[in-house]
C-alpha cells in the first residue's frame, strides 16, 4: 500500500484511506453498488457492531466519514493526535473485516432509496448527473453515483462482497496522514494494521482497465421536463483527463470564467450586470481518460434565452480573443491564492494527497502546481479554449 505523510503543528490528526473503486467500476445491472458498499462498511465487522464503529472516535471528540465518487471511495477520520492509532485501526477494520449483516443491509437499502428521492428534489445537483449521462452515453462515467431506484433494489449482499473482493485490495489503495506525530511513528501505525496479511497485497490493474470510449451523440440540445420554479441549464463538453499536461491550465481558465470568486466573468455578466441569475458556476472535473467542463446556471423561464446567449458569447470570446498579460497575471495570482487557502485546510490536504498518490503514484506538491500555473501563457489559454469550448463539442441540457 502506498503511503503519504505531511507534518503539521496541531493537536489534531487527519488520515484517509483512498480506494480505487467507484461508480465506473460497477456492473451496469448493479449501478450504485460502490456507494452502497460505502454505507455498509459502517454496519458491523468481525470485531465491532455498528454502534461501536460509530462511537469509537466520536466519544473521543473525533469524526469518521466517507464518500464515493465516479472513480474512488474514500474513508477518512479526524481525531486528536493521541487517538490516531484508534482511527487507523478502525479504518482497517471496516474496510477489510466488514460482515455486511443482512438486517442492516435491508435497512440501509431503504435509506439509500430515500437518498435518491431526496436527490431528485435538488434539480441544481441532479442536472449534473443527467448531463454526464447525456454527454458520456454508454461510457461507465455516465452512471449516477447513487444508482437508480431499480438498480439499487436489485443489489444484494453478494454483490457487495463481490465488489469488495475485487477492488478493496491494498495494491488498489493509498493511505495518507497529516499529523504532528513523527513520520516514522505514523508509518509504523499504518504498517501494523495494513502490512500483516500477505494474501491481501495483490496489485490491482484498475487504473489501466478501461475498454470503453465516449459515445458519439450528435444532438446539441436536450430538454427534460421538470416541475421546478426555475429553469436549470448546463452547457458543457468533454475535457482533459487526469493525465493531460494541460489540465492545470484548463483549471485556470475555468476559474476565470466561473470560479467561486465574485469577479468571475460569468458572475459579473449574468448576475451583476444583467440580474439574470442568483448563482452561476463553471467547473472542470478530470477523470482517467477524459474529463468534463460545465457551466451551470438557474434562471427564470423568460430569461433563459438571454442567459444562454451570454454564456455562449463569452465562451466564443475566450476562443477568439487572447487574454491580456495583466489579465493572465491576475488570474494566476487568484488561482494560487485559492489553492494555498484550500491546502491550508489539513483535511483537504490529506484527501488531496491520497487521491494524487492513487492517480499519479506521487503527491503533487503545491510548489509543483504553482510552477505549472506560472508557466501558463495567454496563447496556451486561448488554444485550450478553442479546443474545449468549440461549438462542435458543446452540448446543452435544460430542465424546463
Amino acid at each position: 500500500m502506498r503511503f503519504a505523510y505531511k507534518h503539521i503543528n496541531s493537536p489534531v490528526a487527519y488520515c484517509a484511506l483512498t480506494i480505487g473503486a467507484g461508480t465506473r467500476d460497477e456492473d451496469p445491472d448493479v449501478n450504485g453498488v460502490a456507494h452502497f458498499t460505502e454505507h455498509m462498511i459502517f454496519k458491523g465487522t468481525n470485531h465491532r457492531s455498528s454502534v461501536q464503529i460509530n462511537n469509537l472516535l466520536e466519544r473521543c471528540g473525533g469524526e469518521l466519514n466517507a464518500f464515493t465518487t465516479k472513480e474512488e471511495t474514500v474513508v477518512h477520520a479526524t481525531v486528536l493526535k493521541e487517538d490516531l492509532s484508534k482511527a487507523i485501526g478502525l479504518l482497517f477494520d471496516i474496510v477489510f473485516n466488514s460482515t455486511f449483516p443482512e438486517e442492516e443491509f435491508t435497512k440501509e437499502k431503504n435509506v439509500i432509496l430515500e437518498e435518491i428521492k431526496s436527490y431528485k428534489d435538488s434539480p441544481s445537483e441532479l442536472i449534473y448527473d443527467d448531463f454526464e449521462s447525456y454527454l458520456f452515453g454508454e461510457h461507465p462515467l455516465s452512471r449516477p453515483i447513487l444508482g437508480t431506484t431499480s438498480t439499487v433494489k436489485r443489489i444484494n449482499v453478494g454483490d457487495i462482497k463481490n465488489f469488495t473482493s475485487k477492488f478493496y485490495l491494498p495494491g488498489n489503495m493509498t493511505f495518507s496522514i497529516v499529523s504532528e506525530l513523527p513520520e516514522e511513528r505514523c508509518l509504523k501505525l499504518v504498517g501494523h494494521y495494513f502490512g500483516l496479511d500477505k494474501a491481501k497485497k495483490m496489485e490491482s490493474n484498475r487504473w489501466t482497465n478501461c475498454d470503453c470510449f465516449l459515445s458519439i451523440n450528435t444532438d446539441k440540445v436536450k430538454t427534460i421536463s421538470k416541475k421546478t420554479h426555475q429553469i436549470h441549464c448546463i452547457v458543457g463538453s468533454p475535457a482533459f483527463s487526469l493525465y493531460n499536461r494541460e489540465r492545470i491550465a484548463l483549471s485556470m481558465l475555468t476559474n476565470i470564467l466561473g470560479g467561486p470568486a465574485i469577479n468571475s466573468r460569468f458572475n459579473q455578466i449574468l448576475r451583476e450586470r444583467n440580474g439574470l441569475v442568483y448563482s452561476v458556476e463553471a467547473s472542470y472535473t478530470p477523470y482517467m481518460e477524459t474529463g468534463i467542463f460545465t457551466v451551470y446556471f438557474g434562471t427564470d423561464k423568460s430569461k433563459l434565452d438571454k442567459a444562454l446567449k451570454l454564456v455562449k458569447h463569452e465562451l466564443e470570446r475566450m476562443r477568439s480573443s487572447m487574454l491580456s498579460a495583466t489579465a493572465v497575471k491576475s488570474a494566476k495570482k487568484q488561482l494560487l491564492g485559492q489553492l494555498a487557502i484550500s491546502m491550508d485546510n489539513p483535511e483537504n490536504l490529506c484527501l488531496s494527497m491520497g487521491k494524487s498518490l492513487l492517480a499519479y503514484n506521487k503527491v503533487e506538491t503545491i510548489d509543483y502546481i504553482r510552477e505549472k500555473i506560472e508557466e501558463t501563457t495567454a496563447e496556451e489559454l486561448q488554444q485550450i479554449a478553442s479546443e474545449i469550448f468549440s461549438e462542435e463539442k458543446m452540448k446543452v441540457l435544460i430542465y424546463k
